[in-house]
């Protein structure tokens, strides 16, 4: 109990500026550690949803059938479904305006998932660049308590004729405390980015690959539509 009194009672007495380096450090801390779980939410629940989308687009359901049953649902379309709305929207709306050429279809359909994955990148992404922002500063913010903390510290012992360890250690102390949060900001930023990053690079190859997977049926049956067309007796 004494050395938690005598912790806070370092942090009290100590500069307003090196308290100041404290109360930023804390701050930085508290908003990383919320981004941290909200994004952790984000992903977990956009893994999850890919993974649940994929097993019932491969389950054999007619294409129209699988639009209609996702976009009748309230709310906006997320991850693979929204790839999905966007491209088979995009392959209707070329066969209803009798569009037969499969590369041209296509190339539109493409179009149109590419700004669908853009959007549910930049979603996956958000806050992670002040996850990655706050494990960069924070150890050089703490880093300028502590200089200025030793900096006052040897500037108050020059000015006694005796020096003695009891009157140094407290600004040395509260010095190295600004380092210490400043890690502490640090490095759960810096673990929470690299893995949120690691899992986001995962969902876009996921996503890239069913695109391309989407294509090719869109394609095979635009082919198909199209080639029907030809053999169509005048």
């Amino acid at each position: 109990m004494e050395s938690g009194l005598n912790f806070i009672d370092l942090i009290l007495k100590a500069s307003f500026l090196v308290q100041l380096v404290m109360l930023t450090l804390v701050g930085l801390s508290i908003a990383s550690w919320a981004i941290i779980f909200q994004r952790k939410s984000v992903i977990g629940n956009a893994l999850g949803n890919a993974k649940k989308f994929e097993q019932r687009f491969w389950s054999g359901m007619e294409l129209s059938k699988l639009y209609n049953e996702v976009t009748a649902r309230d709310g906006q379309q997320e991850g693979l479904e929204a790839l999905f709305v966007a491209g088979f929207k995009e392959f209707a709306r070329h066969q209803k305006n009798s569009i037969n050429a499969a590369g041209l279809i296509i190339e539109g359909t493409n179009r149109s998932m590419r700004v669908a994955l853009s959007r549910e990148i930049e979603k996956l992404e958000s806050s992670l660049s002040f996850l990655a922002t706050v494990g960069s500063i924070s150890p050089y913010i703490g880093l300028f308590g502590t200089v200025w903390g030793i900096m006052n510290a040897f500037i108050a012992l020059g000015q006694v004729k005796q020096a003695t360890l009891q009157m140094v250690a407290p600004g040395i102390a509260e010095a190295l405390i600004a380092t210490a949060m400043g890690l502490f900001a640090a490095i759960p930023a810096v673990m929470a980015y690299n893995r949120y990053a690691k899992n986001v690079e995962k969902l876009e190859n996921l996503y890239v690959n069913f695109m391309e997977e989407f294509a090719n049926i869109l394609h095979r049956q635009a082919a198909a539509q199209a080639e029907a067309k030809q053999n169509v007796p005048a």
